[in-house]
């Protein structure tokens, strides 16, 4: 009988000196234990910088232990599902901390989704409560009747931070969100609505109740989208986060060992309701006592720049599109990057051009890695000591284990295409109560099917030559063309429609709408006024189409390869 490649694991060989084959998960049994004890080993440290405020680790521990025991003192349960939605503020960090250990599940939420969008991620996932910027709440404000939610906790700008600094972020973040009339108090209904600050005052006279959390409790629902369009929470264990949190650290430190015991910063850019920021930013770098500087608007590249030149930064994860943003300003490249050892890429491919000039600026190479909401979410990296650009998203990460399969669910030998498929500890248990989504991409033996087409070396390194699903990716975010179709053939004046992903030189790839008019006064602006309605920026075509008709198969099925090779021709 042959020896499979996955059973020879050739990328061992290839591994970095000081990082382990596979690395031991068993230390913490659950996310709050390894947090906790992160948080009391260097209380004096400082977990986040947010405009110059910032926040020790003793801080975090004891504001998210007092959220914590006022969440509890409402009746929420071990299990209980409540939800964030906010941008990268100390508040979220306090906020998933406090979730976690009340016993709870976190349902991260992007602050910039539709009221339908939101709808759909409450009522799936049956979130009891949730943490809102009130900057975003007018959006919860449409749907909160529609949804089990019982508890508004409403945070504002300045709550944790000064006076100051405050009042100047609550004026920048409204001008960001292009604030629509004020979120009212109290809501109709039976739901209540606490002001942040006040839940942790009243937390601090109440007591946490510990609950004994273990390995198979669930902790996160990171929403990703479905082949059916309809958008599926992937349940993460504790055991799934901790181990990735484990195997990022053993891949990460030695490089970051280089510059010895003293503190570190991290850029967090990334949104923290995304599970690179999450597991990378947050977790990880809790776990080493690193600083968390925190970046509400990445957007913003000339205030990103001139918050990025007050410090000294150590670690920096992006994706292509914020990497290239920088690499092209003049003024990025006059920073001191005397101490940037880690610049990570996820979420989207690395761009050769964009890595040649981020490594020329900064004297840092981009190290590309890949992962997905279902993996927690990094499951390959490319060594960080080496400059050379491969192109390829690198070696398995530590007990981490690739398979290139055919549709047959066979291992294909070295150098032949397949779907790339993942097991490990970080793989998700499933989709959040949807058995037959999970029955499609999780095999007997225990690996996750990316929906991704790679090629596997003789060195165990992988690359990506195309995705067997038709998903979008734009600028690291998944858009499902199916979503898209379903809610734009909604509209009255459409026949039917189709979504592709076309290329775009900033964001990698952008959704491209074919449509074929019911009513023939329809135009351009008429859908892009629909699609900004129902969907958040990054899921809305960037180009329409109108055509007489869209290409189908022998049984009626729209054929999207064809519409994508127009585009290519």
């Amino acid at each position: 009988m042959s020896t499979s490649p996955t059973d020879a694991k050739p990328w061992l060989a290839h591994y970095p000196p000081s990082v382990p084959a596979t690395v031991d998960v068993s230390e913490h049994s659950s996310l709050v234990s390894l947090l906790e004890a992160a948080w009391r080993r260097h209380p004096q440290r400082t977990a986040s910088i947010c405009m110059d405020a910032r926040m020790s680790f003793a801080q975090l521990d004891e504001r998210s232990a007092a959220l914590a025991a006022w969440l509890q003192s409402k009746g929420l349960q071990r299990g209980d599902r409540v939800a964030v939605m906010m941008p990268n503020l100390p508040q979220y960090m306090i906020a998933i901390g406090a979730i976690l250990r009340a016993g709870c599940v976190v349902v991260n939420v992007n602050p910039l989704y539709t009221a339908r969008e939101l709808e759909h991620q409450l009522k799936d996932s049956g979130a009891r409560a949730i943490v809102v910027l009130e900057n975003f709440a007018h959006t919860l404000e449409e749907v909160i009747d529609a949804t089990a939610i019982e508890h508004v906790v409403l945070a504002a700008m300045g709550d944790q931070l000064n006076f100051w600094w405050g009042q100047w972020m609550n004026f920048a973040v409204r001008h960001l969100a292009k604030m629509v009339p004020e979120f009212r108090l109290p809501l109709d209904g039976n739901c209540s609505v606490t002001r942040f600050n006040a839940a942790l005052e009243a937390g601090r006279g109440m007591s946490l109740r510990p609950v004994p959390l273990g390995p198979e409790d669930v902790a996160f629902l990171q929403y990703t989208g479905g082949t059916t369009g309809v958008s599926k929470g992937a349940t993460l264990l504790h055991r799934n986060v901790v181990a990735n949190i484990v195997q990022t650290e053993a891949w990460f430190k030695p490089m970051l060992d280089k510059l010895g015991d003293k503190p570190l910063t991290v850029v967090c850019a990334l949104p923290l309701y995304h599970i690179f920021a999450l597991t990378i930013c947050y977790m990880m770098g809790a776990r080493l006592g690193m600083t968390n500087l925190l970046i509400p608007n990445p957007r913003d590249i000339t205030g990103l720049i001139r918050t990025l030149a007050q410090y000294r930064i150590n670690m920096f994860p992006a994706v292509n599109t914020l990497f290239n943003a920088l690499a092209n300003e003049p003024e990025f490249a006059r920073l001191d990057f005397s101490e940037l050892v880690v610049s990570n890429g996820g979420g989207m491919a690395v761009q050769q051009a964009t890595a040649e000039r981020w490594l020329k600026i900064t004297g840092c190479p981009v190290v590309e890695g890949y992962g997905l909401s279902e993996t927690s979410p990094v499951a390959t990296s490319n060594r960080l000591d080496v400059t050379e650009f491969s192109g390829t998203i690198g070696l398995p990460i530590p007990s981490t284990d690739i398979a290139i399969r055919d549709d047959e669910g066979r291992d294909v030998p070295l150098g032949q295409t397949g779907e790339i498929c993942i097991r490990g500890p970080q793989v998700m248990a499933g989709y959040w109560q949807r058995p037959d989504e999970t029955a499609l991409v999780m095999t007997p033996d225990g690996y996750f099917k990316s929906g991704d087409i790679g090629i596997m070396d003789e060195r165990g390194y992988v690359r990506i030559v195309d995705r067997k699903k038709d998903m979008i990716l734009v600028s690291g975010f998944n858009v499902y063309p199916t979503e898209i179709e379903q809610v734009v053939n909604l509209h009255p004046g459409v026949l039917e429609c189709a979504a592709v992903g076309v290329p775009d030189a900033r964001s990698g790839e952008a959704v491209k709408l074919y449509v074929v008019r019911k009513d023939m006064g329809l135009d351009e602006e008429d859908i892009v006024a629909y699609c900004r309605d129902n969907f958040t920026a990054y899921k809305r075509p960037k180009y329409v189409e109108f055509r007489d008709e869209l290409p189908k198969s022998n049984v009626g099925k729209v054929l999207r390869r064809e519409l994508r090779s127009t585009v290519a021709a």
